[in-house]
């Protein structure tokens, strides 16, 4: 996602300090409300919430494919776990690996995941790697993956990521996404209108953006500028913080009140996030909303803000991902949970997991109707899917237009015991789809092409 990117500076400028800390989501899952007596749905069997056979034995015969023999299939996965800590990655191909294989792997081969640890600034070197012994990628994220992007396509090496964040990266060719982003439109249309029309619309003129102090968060800045005057709003107060946090919000937070900010978009990590809020709430004052976004949507944003989310709001929008905290009403959210005790166990299922699980899901399912598997099969398959739901993990996505923005969203908000949903109208299950279309006017960087590298799709097999 995208602004998995707010974080990642802060993490570069603390590398260059000697330190450590992690970006992305982090945290426990969201606690579910459900009947005691409730039960998981078994894990076994081929099916995955609305999908069929998934997985299951075959007779598969030798494969031509670089990655691709009679018994397995090598799929690579990207994670900066050695830099951040953050194992949700390798985690989700451990469960999703683990119980496809037990079904018989696709049509009879098993899956072997094969970690790639970029350690943050080593994604070319991975990259290099990637493409001497991986069928695919699947189900990864690196936070500098823009770096590698021309290095994957000089190899010809098909990816579904869980995550795309830098812009060459971002709707680069042969990149499948199962759900967004996109690069030449504001991933939060809808989220925005909600926000400046109909929750509060006497905060459109009144939109302050804090960031941290990096060229790359201020082209973001600038990205959410443009678009909330697009949709007839207008940051009124802008501001940048050190990259590497700040030990005293407080002048920051009167700053805010002084020019009476009623609406905040907050671009930098959650605990930071939490530590201005408490300064706001220390000197008494509370925007109508601040757009804490998706990396702030775990526990520890919850703990670390206490009790300042008792004034406090907070929304983020998941695009269009079914919540954790209403998870019984999606069988598929529950057999995510179910997979994850069994084969990941005391490991916490989080929203980039639900987008991993999502990107492996389509690799697997392309994967298998595949008569002779090859790159060229996998990565038409999958763009055959024209109402993706990854059985129940989102809204209907097509896969066909990987850069034409979903009209579906799902907002979630804070209170002091956790997240919630959002009372945001929503008019298909826990989705609103109508979010508007807001193209970017702006330069901010364009996606890799295989051109750019001498190649075409002729070159694909």
């Amino acid at each position: 996602m995208r602004r998995l990117l707010i974080g990642v500076v802060t993490v570069i400028a603390v590398l260059l300090a000697g330190c450590s800390t992690r970006s992305g989501s982090t945290g426990s899952e969201p606690e579910e409300t459900r009947d005691a007596t409730q039960k998981e749905p078994p894990v076994q069997g081929a099916d995955f919430g609305t999908l069929k056979d998934v997985c299951g034995k075959g007779d598969a015969k030798a494969g031509t494919a670089q990655g691709v023999t009679d018994k397995e299939i090598k799929v690579g996965v990207f994670t900066d776990m050695g830099f951040n800590k953050n194992s949700e990655m390798p985690d989700t191909a451990k469960a999703f690996t683990s119980w496809c294989n037990e079904l018989g792997g696709i049509n009879g081969r098993k899956l072997v995941p094969v970690i790639h640890d970029a350690k943050l600034m080593e994604v070319r070197q991975r990259m290099q790697q990637a493409c001497k012994e991986d069928f695919a990628l699947v189900g990864g994220s690196a936070a500098l993956d823009g770096m590698a992007v021309k290095d994957r396509l000089g190899c010809l090496l098909p990816a579904f990521p869980a995550q795309s964040s830098l812009a060459p990266s971002i709707g680069s060719d042969l990149q499948v996404m199962s759900a967004g982003p996109y690069s030449a439109y504001f991933q939060y249309g809808g989220f925005y209108n909600w926000l400046l029309k109909e929750k509060f619309p006497s905060s459109a003129q009144d939109v302050g953006i804090i960031s941290g102090d990096s060229p790359v968060t201020k082209v973001i800045g600038a990205q959410f500028e443009e678009s909330i005057a697009t949709l007839g709003g207008k940051v009124s107060y802008s501001d940048l913080y050190p990259t590497a946090g700040v030990a005293d919000w407080t002048p920051y937070a009167q700053a805010i009140k002084s020019k009476k900010v009623k609406g905040l978009v907050f671009l930098g990590q959650f605990d930071q996030l939490a530590k201005l809020e408490q300064a706001l709430t220390s000197i008494g004052y509370a925007p109508d909303w601040i757009d804490s976004n998706s990396n702030s949507y775990n526990q520890n944003f919850i703990d670390l803000a206490g009790s300042a989310l008792g004034t406090q709001h907070n929304y983020a929008e998941l695009f269009a991902t079914h919540p954790l905290e209403t998870g019984s009403d999606s069988e598929a959210i529950q057999q995510v949970k179910a997979l994850f005790e069994k084969y990941a166990p005391g490991k916490p299922v989080t929203y980039p997991a639900l987008r991993a699980f999502s990107a492996w899901l389509l690799f697997a399912t392309a994967a298998r109707d595949c008569a002779e598997l090859t790159r060229k099969c996998v990565y038409d398959n999958a763009l055959k899917q024209t109402e993706w739901t990854a059985g129940g993990i989102q809204a209907p996505f097509d896969v066909s237009k990987q850069d034409v923005p979903s009209k579906c969203y799902t907002i979630v908000e804070t209170t002091p015991e956790g997240w919630k949903p959002a009372d945001f109208k929503p008019d298909n299950g826990p989705y609103r789809c109508d979010a508007p279309v807001v193209k970017y006017k702006g330069q901010y960087g364009a996606p890799a092409r295989l051109a750019d590298v001498g190649k075409s799709m002729d070159d694909l097999k």
